[in-house]
């Protein structure tokens, strides 16, 4: 099923991220951690979807949505900075296997960190705290962290910043892999979640068995 959204908010979150609030179709239906396929309501860019993540939670009124935009990519992300209110897009139905299991460690690579804003707000909302969670967020440069002082905010919320391509940057460092996050995970209590680009979220994955957690306790979206 197709809704059509009205855009009521744009609001920049880094030099190159947007959080975006669209009102909410009535019985909208959808979990922490699911997507939607998203398009511009315009003449050459409804057929231009791409998978987005909701970042409100299912009881609130709005439909809300944290964008990166790639200038130099067509479709979709280069237009989120031209949007204003009252402008339209089309989603489809939620979809996704990303979602809330349990307390452990959470691994997100730039615009991948989306689909745990949810999750963690949904569980500091119900619990009050984030106690025995951590997020490892790896990024190219310290102005790229996504909602940074928001995750650090989050009460019990540990979290490690990784900069790869800033020298000069106090949170510089290789990319994630086994040896560090073997210093991180609990390999028998931990949910480990991974999103971000393909090649991360397989080769985190491979990173998680290695240190011997067990297939069931990881958390991403399936590569079929």
């Amino acid at each position: 099923m197709t809704y059509t959204l009205k855009l009521n908010r744009i609001e920049p979150v880094t030099h190159d991220t947007y959080h975006l609030s669209f009102e909410k179709p009535e019985g909208f239906h959808y979990t922490p951690g699911q997507a939607t396929e998203l398009a511009i309501d315009k003449d050459g860019l409804r057929d231009e979807g791409r998978p987005f993540t909701f970042t409100s939670l299912p009881g609130e009124d709005t439909l809300d949505f944290v964008i990166k935009s790639y200038p130099d990519h067509d479709g979709v992300t280069r237009e989120i900075p031209k949007l204003q209110p009252g402008d339209t897009v089309q989603i489809g139905d939620a979809w996704g296997a990303i979602e809330d299991k349990g307390p452990g460690v959470f691994v997100a690579g730039g615009a991948g960190v989306t689909p745990f804003i949810p999750i963690l707000r949904k569980r500091l909302a119900d619990q009050g705290t984030l106690e025995g969670t951590t997020l490892v967020f790896s990024n190219q440069r310290e102005q790229d962290i996504i909602l940074r002082e928001t995750f650090e905010e989050m009460p019990g919320l540990t979290c490690k910043w990784i900069v790869t391509d800033e020298p000069d940057s106090a949170f510089h460092n290789r990319m994630v892999d086994a040896e560090m996050l073997r210093d991180i995970v609990k390999p028998d209590s931990d949910t480990c979640y991974v999103c971000g680009p393909d090649p991360m979220v397989e080769a985190i994955a491979k990173a998680f068995a290695e240190i011997g957690v067990p297939d069931e306790r990881v958390v991403t979206e399936d590569f079929d």
